[in-house]
């Protein structure tokens, strides 16, 4: 009985081994792979990629309360026509737009952009020959990569919730011509695969300020392509992570 557990043990350390020697390196291989892929999806310039890419979109709230067509370029909304229903008149509609001359910005590619240039220098750090030391010294890397992965996906999926006092402070707003009413604010933001248009207008109701949010929405096809790939990516460092877990428990005990 001794000698059949001394044997597996010894399997388990052989296998052990040839974890921390070849797999771990294979799979890194393979999440590099991963990352290049998604950042070919990104409209902006990261590793190899071509750079800048221009879209067009339309977005339309129900009843036609707002209407907006922009065009993306890379990181910006580089031209936009927008136009949406006052909610304190009944037929007042308020229009302004967006050009090339002053861009509005969105954040939140950048930085997902960032964060997965961030993983991929965590990889590109390990010499290809190099022989991990502990199971603790590949956990710590991984970790590393989740948290850079997850930031970034995380960066396309939930928007920084601000105030209507940030907003209508923010310098995005200056993008807009003509400006709005001091008591109006426009945000655009990713949440998931989609890019939406929210308006905010303060009402004076009976005494009270109230404000009303009016959003529409419409669908980005790269960054559903592009948090697929973060997932699959993360799925992977969780997997390799509990197969080290796993034989570190097995080995150790």
């Amino acid at each position: 009985m001794a000698d059949i557990e001394s044997e597996e043990v010894k399997n388990l350390q052989i296998e052990f081994e040839w974890l921390m020697k070849a797999e771990v390196h294979a799979i890194l291989r393979k999440l590099r792979e991963l990352l290049v892929e998604c950042a070919a999806r990104f409209p902006v310039p990261l590793y190899d990629n071509e750079g800048k890419r221009t879209e067009k979109y339309h977005l339309v709230a129900t009843q036609d309360q707002l209407k907006c067509s922009v065009t993306l370029t890379g990181d910006s909304i580089t031209q936009a026509d927008i136009s949406y229903k006052i909610k304190r008149t009944s037929n007042q509609v308020q229009r302004t737009c967006i050009t090339s001359d002053a861009p509005w910005k969105l954040q939140q590619v950048q930085d997902a952009a960032n964060y997965l240039q961030q993983a991929k220098n965590h990889i590109d750090n390990i010499d290809e020959n190099y022989n991990f030391r502990s199971a603790e010294e590949v956990l710590q890397i991984i970790g590393e990569l989740v948290g850079a992965l997850q930031r970034g996906r995380s960066s396309l999926l939930i928007p920084k919730k601000r105030s209507i006092e940030d907003l209508m402070k923010g310098r995005n707003m200056k993008s807009l011509t003509p400006n709005l009413p001091e008591d109006q604010a426009i945000s655009f933001f990713l949440q998931c695969h989609k890019l939406i248009i929210a308006v905010y207008q303060l009402l004076n109701v009976q005494g009270t300020v109230k404000m009303e949010a009016t959003q529409a929405e419409c669908s980005v096809g790269w960054l559903n392509e592009v948090l697929v790939l973060f997932t699959v990516a993360l799925t992977l460092c969780q997997q390799l992570k509990d197969k080290i877990n796993t034989f570190k428990m097995d080995v150790l005990s």
